[in-house]
């Protein structure tokens, strides 16, 4: 187990029923952005009425600040949601000892016959064998690459929110404007895909914790192969991430110096949103495959419990 797996995964013989810190640190960053995002909308309410009395380079000001700590209250509300994950981990692990320690007792007492090969189930295709299932290669990137992604994409986006007080102190510098933006929704989406990689940890933790469950009963090890749900989701948070990471290089390329460069900030807005838009529905799609793989475990968990296979 490398260091990076023991923080979702804790030891043999942990106690199913002890608190992690994990849920307490999510409210806690979840409520500092929610009061990050109120004092952005204190602040443009604020500006509105700059405007409205004639004060428009002091509402440019504001506008810019606020656009930063927008982004971070964001950011701050999906780091809060990754640490809930990385807690749902914890206890998914702690799950599966309680579930392997208690599962014999229940288990019908008949004689056991191990097939192999693939088989179908009402959840979709499986594979039947002997073994725990190997982890396939997007959950070995996945498990590798989630802290890693967290930690890129909150650093920009708090970069971001630094250079955004240089662009508060000259509204009108383009290249302030272009390089906060770009970093900061470029940390947007480095966020986003930390979270889609904890959910493909997620998956890959059902799929090794229900192998490990049944192989230590030995009984046939049933894993789904992979959904058309879950090839998705990996398709639409590569192509979010390749957007996000376009963006940025389109601002950068702002920052440089163009001809028209309120032309390219009035096209770029949307493209930066549709990146978080992609990995969002691909996000989607890995909660639609988590609810199909706990059905299926379910499922032959209640198999194992009446039929003793």
């Amino acid at each position: 187990m490398s260091r990076l797996e023991t923080l979702t995964r804790p030891t043999t013989g942990t106690d199913h029923r002890a608190a992690t810190r994990h849920r307490p640190i999510g409210f806690a960053l979840a409520a500092l952005g929610l009061l990050a995002a109120v004092v952005t909308l204190i602040a443009n309410v604020s500006a509105a009425g700059q405007v409205g009395d004639g004060n428009a380079a002091g509402a440019a000001e504001t506008l810019a600040w606020s656009f930063g700590l927008t982004v971070t209250a964001f950011g701050t509300a999906k780091l809060a949601i990754a640490v809930v994950l990385v807690g749902i981990l914890v206890r998914l692990w702690q799950r599966v000892e309680a579930v392997k320690s208690a599962l014999p007792d229940l288990k019908a007492p008949v004689a056991v016959s191990i097939a192999g090969g693939p088989i179908s189930t009402p959840f979709g295709p499986a594979v039947a064998g002997r073994d725990v299932p190997r982890p396939l290669r997007i959950h070995t990137m996945a498990k590798a690459l989630w802290a890693p992604m967290l930690v890129m994409g909150y650093m920009a986006v708090l970069v971001g929110l630094v250079v955004s007080f240089v662009w508060a102190s000259d509204p009108a510098s383009v290249d302030a404007a272009a390089w906060t933006q770009g970093l900061q929704f470029l940390g947007e989406g480095f966020l986003l895909a930390g979270i889609s990689f904890l959910l493909g940890t997620i998956l890959a933790s059902l799929r090794e914790g229900g192998g490990e469950v049944q192989a230590a009963l030995g009984l046939t090890v049933e894993t789904l192969k992979m959904p058309t749900t879950a090839k998705v989701f990996i398709g639409l948070m590569a192509l979010g991430v390749m957007v996000a990471m376009t963006q940025f290089v389109l601002y950068l390329v702002v920052a440089a110096g163009v001809s028209n460069p309120t032309a390219w900030f009035t096209w770029l807005g949307p493209l930066r949103e549709f990146g978080l838009g992609v990995i969002l529905a691909g996000i989607v799609m890995a909660l639609v495959t988590i609810g199909n793989v706990l059905d299926f475990q379910f499922h032959r968990v209640r198999e194992i419990v009446t039929t003793g296979n």
